[in-house]
């Protein structure tokens, strides 16, 4: 069961770092969409405008709701953050109005007396994913990506998060790193995976992606093993992490292929139960149920 049609005709934005996504949704679906290189580490604040203008051209001259890194620090205008518990009914009413008939949804943060979290974009597809009744809403959330989320939410809300840089961590590894001269390969959840998993819950991380480095100039460790045995190790340290408060609960992936493979496969091999959803259609849920909220 889906939630309500929209009869609302809008662009969607999914704003990234180092990507957006232009999404022209019509009555709760997704008519056409657009892909750029166009994220908001590349723009300055003239370019914002340029963009729309552009993105209306394509699609039509349609309101635009934005979604993720626009509204930080470094995007076109810093959007306060919405405290966690939040609903979708808190980020439509957190959502601001940056130019005409164009509007940046709010993040959400969360703090206790141990530590502090945010995020940006992720909170559309996980509220989406429940406003499609995809997922329960009281639920276990993994959103991987360079900075992954893990986010419990309780009666429709995103209730507390946790971030983890496990994406940027392996980037980082990969380009700038002792290491970086043997993860060359692709990474696919095959046997070094696995055992890179089973390595990484072992929780000595800074001396299990040393030991790639040892093991591969010894010959002990093929190539072709090492990127994924080190994204195991990553992985791992992360998944084992949560399971070890969340043990007993589904974990439900929103990702696309191939991360949506690794983290079952991680989820799986380390003794969790994991579900998958869509989060295309996650995000067009939310930002949908935003815009309807919205005004």
């Amino acid at each position: 069961m889906r939630c309500a049609i929209s009869m609302t005709t809008f662009l969607a934005i999914d704003w990234g770092t180092t990507n957006r996504r232009v999404y022209h949704i019509g009555n709760g679906e997704v008519i056409a969409t657009h892909r750029d290189n166009q994220g908001v580490k590349t723009l300055s604040s003239d370019d914002y405008n340029r963009l729309i203008t552009a993105d209306r051209a394509r699609f039509g001259d349609y309101p635009v709701l934005i979604a993720g890194m626009a509204g930080s620090t470094i995007g076109w205008r810093d959007v306060p953050y919405v405290a966690a518990p939040a609903s979708l009914s808190d980020l439509a009413q957190g959502t601001y109005e940056v130019a005409d008939r164009v509007a940046i949804v709010p993040g959400v943060s969360y703090h206790d007396d141990h530590r502090s979290d945010v995020m940006r974009g992720e909170e559309v597809q996980l509220l989406g994913a429940v406003a499609d009744r995809t997922v329960k809403p009281d639920s276990l959330l993994c959103q991987p990506g360079t900075h992954c989320k893990w986010a419990i939410i309780s009666d429709g809300k995103i209730a507390k998060f946790t971030t983890s840089m496990t994406g940027e961590l392996f980037a980082l590894l990969r380009t700038d790193s002792v290491l970086s001269a043997f993860l060359t390969a692709d990474v696919t959840p095959g046997a070094a995976f696995k055992r890179g998993l089973a390595e990484g819950a072992k929780g000595d991380l800074a001396a299990s992606l040393f030991s790639i480095r040892a093991a591969s100039v010894l010959g002990h460790m093929p190539s072709h093993d090492a990127a994924s045995f080190c994204s195991g190790v990553l992985l791992g340290s992360d998944v084992a992490a949560r399971l070890s408060d969340h043990g007993d609960e589904v974990i439900t992936i929103l990702a696309d292929a191939p991360l949506r493979e690794l983290y079952r496969t991680a989820i799986e091999t380390l003794g969790g139960t994991a579900a998958v959803v869509d989060s295309q259609q996650a995000f067009v849920a939310g930002i949908t149920a935003i815009k309807d909220l919205w005004k």
